[in-house]
């Protein structure tokens, strides 16, 4: 009844209520002054002077609350303006009752009654509108039901939210969880902070119907993490952006609107399901992982955990990189031994060492220089790390025993026309020669094309194109490529370690290469934009065709010959290639570092030329 009597009420009627409410609370407040200071017998004989005080003040209240519009205010939006606006009400009124007393003639009221009469008029105002507030709030609410959610997350976006639905008619925050033991225990907006173990409890207590995960700094990985561990949990999970970044160019991203899926840009099925684990081959091994901060290399970590290894050893020379994988696996797997080692596989002493002190069993190495225009104008370098690290570590591994070694190469090391590409293939003829002169360690390698999502491929570039509104730029309208995903590339790794004999060059069989420049309209298309053409010039984002790069192929294989022999699994094949002789190549790497430490860059183009089978239409273009 009282629920449909508030909703009955216009603007009208409310504001003339609560203005009616204000013009009283003045007079309570002076009366209560007077009865305080001077005592109740003045205001039961009524005095002159008080009915003009009355008068006065009242009066002054009234004009002042209708001139600031304080009437207007909604109470659910009542904030620290309006309690500004409630005191500028009450020093105006006491400068009216002020007014009486030194102006006019006849017994004067004490002035200090007058400033009690300001103080308590303004708590009186602020109280009444507060409880109004609340009165109101549960009538409206006992009227329509509300889903209850939890915050997962009490930092800012965490309370801006809180703050944002604390009057929603819809919605309603019961509580925090944060992982942060600072703020754990902690009253935020009204609301308690919890630790995510209490999750559980907190659900059947406060009979939540939704988790809001407010945490839009944290990284990739301890979001997913999170969103893993409250799977287990059967309630909804919701993840929120931050609202800086809802106003903000940031915003308008790929992640905030409709995603492709892998499957759409593959051109095949995803074989991630299809291809079987190799858990058995890693478990109970000390593994070394090179590159183990990259796309690659993190991934090749995290599956890995689920293998049950005895120990992992990561090594990487970038510093970031290394501690964000560090801190993601040990938290993670704490009971996993982890080492972390800081260097660059160039580094023989630290690589012996490692190899040596830790007793590594397999080493998968996945460290590499692999950006082909960066690697184009830094030739040198590229050498250095992709071929002498690699001829580094495989040295060292040869050396210590070790039981396995996995290259991680790529397609562009077939008939390269990059140096990247160029380096890639020294690194897998390096560890070739090795693998039929070895007793102990079985070296193989892996090749594979693109990956999806992996720094510095193509599908991030242009999902920052498409972002910023275009163009996305594509080199040629031709280019075609192999396409698989991060999970796909490395199960395909790990499995290449437990098919190796030695010398093997294991490849997936990918299907048929992807046109880029369907990939690029599917991503458009996808975000639920259109392509700008000569078809459609009205379209949102343009593509444009810039020029294929010093070094770059339209079409890139997997393969340098045409034998084929089987594996265990249908979808993984093993090349039959043919490689140097030990005298050839340990004449090549000798030239190789020649020209690494002298920095002489005709002598690297003489090397690869010699050595190097060529693109059937291109010579290796070095940007030296």
């Amino acid at each position: 009844m009282l629920y449909d009597f508030v909703v009955a009420l216009n603007r009208n009627h409310k504001r003339a209520i609560i203005l009616s409410i204000d013009v009283l609370l003045i007079g309570i407040a002076h009366l209560l002054a007077i009865a305080l200071l001077l005592g109740h017998d003045v205001i039961l004989s009524m005095p002159s002077n008080l009915r003009l005080d009355l008068v006065l003040m009242l009066g002054t209240g009234a004009v002042l609350t209708v001139l600031l519009g304080l009437h207007k205010i909604k109470l659910n939006a009542y904030e620290m303006q309006g309690v500004v606006d409630s005191a500028f009400v009450a020093v105006m009124t006491v400068a009216a009752g002020l007014s009486s007393a030194l102006f006019l003639s006849g017994p004067a009221t004490p002035p200090h009654v007058y400033v009690v009469t300001g103080m308590l008029f303004l708590i009186l105002s602020v109280m009444s509108r507060l409880l109004m507030r609340q009165l109101l709030l549960q009538i409206y609410h006992k009227g329509s039901p509300r889903k209850r959610i939890l915050i997962y997350g009490a930092g800012q976006t965490g309370q801006q939210l809180a703050s944002a639905l604390a009057t929603d008619d819809a919605v309603q925050p019961v509580a925090f969880v944060d992982d942060d033991l600072r703020m754990q225990n902690l009253t935020i907006a009204g609301l308690r902070v919890y630790a995510s173990t209490d999750l559980p409890h907190l659900i059947d207590r406060y009979q939540v119907e939704r988790i809001i995960l407010a945490m839009p700094s944290v990284s990739d990985p301890v979001r997913n993490g999170i969103i893993k561990r409250l799977s287990a949990i059967d309630i909804e999970v919701h993840s929120l952006p931050s609202f800086a970044d809802l106003v903000a160019d940031t915003a308008t991203t790929l992640s905030d609107i409709k995603r492709i899926e892998h499957t759409d840009l593959l051109g095949r099925d995803h074989l991630h399901e299809e291809l079987p684990g190799s858990t058995e081959a890693y478990t109970g091994q000390r593994i070394l992982i090179t590159g183990a901060g990259g796309s690659i290399g993190s991934e090749i970590c995290r599956q890995l955990l689920s293998c049950r290894p005895d120990c992992l050893i990561l090594l990487d020379h970038g510093e970031h990189a290394l501690f964000s994988i560090d801190r993601e696996l040990r938290n993670a797997a704490p009971d996993l031994h982890i080492e972390t080692v800081l260097g660059s596989v160039c580094d023989k002493y630290l690589v012996t060492e490692v190899m040596q002190d830790m007793k590594v069993d397999i080493v998968l190495h996945a460290a590499a220089y692999k950006h082909v225009p960066l690697v184009e104008t830094n030739a040198l370098e590229g050498m250095r790390n992709n071929v002498l690290g690699t001829k580094t570590v495989a040295d060292a591994a040869r050396e210590a025993k070790v039981e396995r070694f996995i290259l991680v190469s790529t397609d562009k090391a077939v008939r390269p026309s990059s140096a990247m590409g160029a380096s890639k293939r020294l690194a897998e003829m390096a560890v070739q020669d090795l693998a039929t002169r070895s007793t102990d360690t079985r070296f193989s390698m892996v090749r594979f094309g693109n990956v999806l999502g992996s720094s510095g491929s193509v599908i991030p570039l242009f999902q920052e194109q498409i972002a910023k509104g275009g163009p996305v730029t594509l080199t040629h309208t031709d280019v075609t490529r192999y396409f698989m995903t991060i999970p796909e590339a490395v199960r395909l790794v790990l499995l290449a370690g437990s098919f190796a004999r030695g010398g093997d060059v294991f490849v997936l069989d990918m299907g048929k290469p992807v046109q880029v420049l369907k990939v690029a309209r599917q991503m458009i298309e996808g975000a639920g934009l259109s392509v700008r053409d000569a078809d459609n010039p009205g379209g949102e984002i343009e593509i444009e065709i810039t020029g294929l790069r010093p070094g770059e192929k339209l079409h890139e294989e997997l393969l340098i010959g045409s034998d084929m022999l089987t594996t265990p699994h249908p979808k993984i094949l093993r090349a039959q290639e043919s490689h140097l002789s030990e005298i050839e190549m340990a004449n090549v790497l000798h030239s190789l570092r020649h020209v690494v430490e002298t920095r002489d860059r005709a002598g690297l183009t003489a090397i690869l030329s010699k050595w190097i089978e060529k693109s059937d239409t291109d010579e290796i273009a070095l940007r030296l």
